[in-house]
């Protein structure tokens, strides 16, 4: 595998929005610092924070690799990255979460997929790191997309896919030439209810502008994801996958339901009847959180249903949208294109 930086080297952003996770955020810059395929730069985007933007400011005023901006954009992780595309100097742009550390080869096995000029946009594997210490007991592997992880039934190895998940992904500059960046008004912002699938979205569009685009995932790139207490508990699952119903609908609205529900199909009804299978066989010998983890499938593909059923409702009668923004126009200050 190649050792020099690929395309116009690596820009990684990370978007951050608390000061709460000021140590997270810390740890993540380290960890891309740290890589064996050295980033050309790593931008640090502030969701309108001025407080936080201050302090990291002063944090990185003598860095030469880092950089501190200010969303240009509304509130919102979409807007956020946009502006991180727009003002990158990188052939390939990476997405960090400001709570996760990546592995020292993350970069590196992210930058060998590109080899393939086809290729627009690799993924990697997320793995969990439970506040508590260990998965609790009742929370199931098939619902890991709750945590922003990894989930079970996603294939493994270096595998073409429908759509990279974004906390832990990277792009070639000329996919977001060819689509756009990503949807405002679709994914998370703030403390808001946390919707999701904004990378979902803008993949699907980026395979109809370049029919001939190969979008992988790569599950030797990895980070770990700190998953605090308050999503460990059953309260924070079920209002996550009713938000994922919702963005869903969003989705399934824009791009149409075959696409947008291509891959969920093949989950809800293979990957998760096994899941409750399981579940209940555990239960039967006894084993710890068996029948917690088969109700809370059951509980998960029920509430996201829901959530699906009353988005689709709101999207037919209001014609609820959101917008594209094409990188290098207005967000950003009008970076390379």
């Amino acid at each position: 595998m190649s050792a020099h930086a690929p395309h116009g080297g690596v820009s990684v952003v990370i978007c951050v929005y608390t000061e709460d996770r000021w140590e997270d955020i810390l740890a993540a810059v380290s960890s891309v610092r740290a890589q064996s395929l050295p980033a050309l730069e790593t931008l640090l985007v502030v969701d309108h924070n001025p407080a936080l933007l201050e302090r990291l400011g002063k944090e990185f005023k003598e860095s030469e690799d880092v950089r501190v901006l200010a969303n240009a954009g509304p509130r919102g992780l979409s807007a956020g990255r946009n502006t991180g595309i727009a003002v990158s100097r990188g052939g390939i742009i990476a997405f960090l979460d400001d709570d996760a550390v990546a592995e020292r080869d993350w970069l590196r096995h992210f930058a060998a997929g590109y080899d393939d000029p086809l290729v627009m946009a690799v993924g990697g594997r997320t793995e969990p790191v439970w506040a508590s210490g260990r998965r609790p007991a009742w929370f199931p592997e098939e619902f890991d997309w709750v945590v922003g992880c990894t989930y079970k039934g996603l294939p493994r190895g270096k595998v073409r896919v429908r759509n990279v998940l974004g906390g832990n992904a990277s792009f070639r500059r000329s996919a977001f030439d060819a689509a756009g960046g990503f949807a405002t008004g679709i994914g998370r912002d703030g403390d808001k209810r946390p919707l999701g699938c904004e990378e979902t979205e803008l993949c699907i569009r980026l395979t109809r502008a370049r029919p001939d685009a190969v979008l992988l995932i790569d599950d030797r790139a990895v980070i770990h994801h700190r998953v605090p207490a308050g999503r460990e508990r059953f309260a924070y699952f079920r209002t996550r996958v009713y938000a994922e119903g919702l963005s869903k609908a969003l989705v399934a609205q824009s791009v149409g339901a075959d696409k947008g529900l291509e891959s969920e199909r093949r989950y809800a009804t293979r990957v998760l009847p096994a899941g409750v299978a399981r579940g209940v066989r555990d239960f039967v010998l006894a084993r710890p959180g068996g029948a917690g983890r088969a109700g809370a499938i059951v509980a998960g593909v029920l509430t996201t249903a829901g959530g699906y059923a009353l988005g689709s409702f709101r999207a037919r009668r209001t014609g609820a949208t959101f917008s594209v923004v094409e990188i290098g126009a207005a967000e950003g200050g009008g970076g390379p294109s």
